[in-house]
C-alpha cells in the first residue's frame, strides 16, 4: 500500500509525444497527476482523459503536469489520444502490470469486447489518480476496483487551491497503533 508523505514507486514509461517519462526527473513547482487508465476499450476512460485533458492548464497554472497511463502498447494509446483530442495531456504505455499492482492497481480480466466493441486486453489494470510531489511522494491518492465513481478534475483542481493556500499537507500518513 502507498503511504501519503512516503516515496512512490520509479516510473519510467514511454510516451507518444513527448519522450520517454521518468518520474524521478519529473521539474515541476508542485507536482504531477498521474492517471491510471484502463485502456482504449473502456468508454469511461475515454470521456473521464477528455476532462483530464480539458482541465490540464488549470493544473499547469498552478504549477502540477498530468500524465494519463495504461498498459495499453503504443497503437491503442495513440487511438485513445486521438479520441479524446490529447495535445496538453501527455500519454504514456506499456505500463508493466506488476508495476501497476506496485502502485496499488487492481488487476482484471478480459470479459471480450466492451460495450463499444473494442476487445479488452488479456489483463489489465483498473483505474487510480494519484498525485505526487516533487520530492516523488504521495500526496494525494484514490484507486478503484471498477470504472465507474472516479475523482472529478474540477474538484481536484479546486482542493489544490485549497491546498496550495493553507498548504496543507498530504493526509493519512499515520501507521502507528491504534
Amino acid at each position: 500500500m502507498l503511504l501519503p508523505r512516503q516515496k512512490t514507486p520509479d516510473l519510467k514509461l514511454p510516451t507518444l509525444s513527448h519522450g520517454d517519462f521518468d518520474l524521478s526527473a519529473e521539474a515541476t513547482e508542485r507536482g504531477v497527476i498521474l492517471c491510471f487508465y484502463r485502456g482504449l476499450h473502456c468508454p469511461i476512460c475515454a470521456t473521464y482523459l477528455a476532462e483530464l485533458q480539458k482541465q490540464t492548464p488549470a493544473f499547469a497554472e498552478r504549477g502540477v503536469s498530468t500524465l494519463a497511463i495504461s498498459s495499453d502498447g503504443r497503437e491503442r494509446a495513440q487511438a485513445m489520444a486521438d479520441k479524446i483530442g490529447a495535445d496538453a495531456l501527455r500519454i504514456a504505455y506499456d505500463l508493466p502490470l506488476d508495476l501497476a499492482r506496485d502502485w496499488g492497481l487492481y488487476i482484471s480480466t478480459s470479459r471480450g469486447k466492451t460495450s463499444i466493441g473494442i476487445e479488452e486486453p488479456a489483463l489489465f489494470s483498473e483505474p487510480g489518480l494519484f498525485m505526487v510531489t516533487p520530492q516523488q511522494t504521495l500526496y494525494y491518492g484514490a484507486v478503484q476496483t471498477m470504472p465507474f465513481s472516479r475523482p472529478h478534475f474540477s474538484e481536484l483542481v479546486g482542493a489544490l487551491d485549497f491546498a496550495i493556500k493553507n498548504d496543507y499537507p498530504a493526509r493519512g500518513e499515520y501507521t502507528g497503533e491504534i
